[in-house]
């Protein structure tokens, strides 16, 4: 099911070269989906509409919606502090609540910049917690400021995690992929999940394509470590609802963030919507809630940004 205009929107993804799978929604069904290049160069596999990619930020979505499941039952409140559930973060951490996390409002430092600079192993959701334990304070008073923030993110997922009494990834594959029927999504682990139909990523340096699939930020979960395909993310659209809590303003005065998603409008039209980028993958789902409009682009390159290809492949459609 594939439409011209859009294949040829899609040409510096095709032939042979890292690829990308786009899928587009229209009152719920597909009126576009295809893949175009390769998800693996080494061993010549087409990118298709189910091949895998690792989705970065778009993963948040999946653990903001993990804490609602937990909050509609009660397991925790969204302005509950977070030492309630990670009693060994220093004493400041008691200002910051659930939703300042939600929101990228915490004040939390980024793990990012704690990692030491000799770092060859790849870093794990509880390694960002034990760097945030020997921390001195927030970088900002929590609730008057919006930094986007993955060690919130990790956080979340170590939150879940406790609360649930499962691993974050058990949760997530228990009580949303399987319930959606996303058979193939997984929050990876190394050596202990596996990746059905997985794209490679790639970067390009001295005009070849160089394998860099991994970094030493790639096995967080909560912030970014799901893999998925649109053919698994159609189901995952198909269960959104308008959110129901208060979005923040942000840095950007067009665009508001709530609970894994960015709020903003193109051509006068809301969109609903959350960009994804990490090593060797460049990703987005923008929703025309409106319109009944969903369109997805999964890339697994370092370049260029699809979030400007997924508004022109919408642009088609209006």
């Amino acid at each position: 099911m594939s439409d011209p205009r859009i294949d040829a929107l899609m040409q510096p993804y095709a032939g042979d070269a890292p690829g990308a799978s786009v899928l587009v929604l229209r009152d719920g069904r597909p009126v576009h989906r295809a893949g175009y290049g390769m998800a693996d160069l080494e061993a010549r596999t087409a990118a298709t509409p189910a091949t895998n990619f690792r989705l970065a930020s778009v993963s948040k979505q999946f653990t903001a919606r993990a804490i609602e499941i937990l909050a509609a039952r009660g397991a925790l409140s969204f302005d509950d502090p977070i030492t309630k559930f990670l009693p060994s973060l220093p004493s400041y951490a008691q200002q910051i609540t659930i939703r300042h996390f939600l929101t990228h409002t915490s004040g939390i430092p980024d793990y990012e910049d704690l990692i030491p600079k000799e770092t060859v192993e790849q870093v794990s959701d509880l390694d960002v917690l034990h760097m945030l334990e020997k921390t001195e304070g927030t970088v900002f008073t929590p609730g008057t400021k919006y930094t986007y923030s993955n060690s919130g993110y990790v956080l979340l997922g170590l939150i879940v995690a406790k609360v649930s009494g499962t691993s974050f990834a058990s949760f997530l594959k228990g009580e949303i992929f399987e319930p959606l029927g996303m058979r193939d999504t997984v929050a990876y682990q190394r050596g202990i999940s596996e990746i059905a139909h997985r794209a490679y990523g790639y970067t390009r340096k001295d005009g070849a394509w160089l394998r860099r699939d991994q970094s030493v930020t790639s096995a967080t979960l909560g912030d970014g470590g799901i893999y998925s395909s649109i053919e698994d993310l159609a189901k995952w659209d198909a269960s959104l609802r308008p959110p129901g809590e208060p979005t923040v303003a942000t840095d950007d005065p067009a665009v508001r963030y709530g609970f894994g998603w960015r709020f903003s409008e193109h051509r006068g039209r809301r969109t609903q919507w959350h960009s994804g980028e990490t090593t060797s993958f460049r990703n987005v789902i923008v929703r025309f809630p409106d319109q009944r409009l969903t369109v997805i682009v999964l890339t697994n390159r370092d370049d260029p940004q699809p979030y400007k290809t997924a508004l022109a492949i919408a642009d088609l459609y209006f």
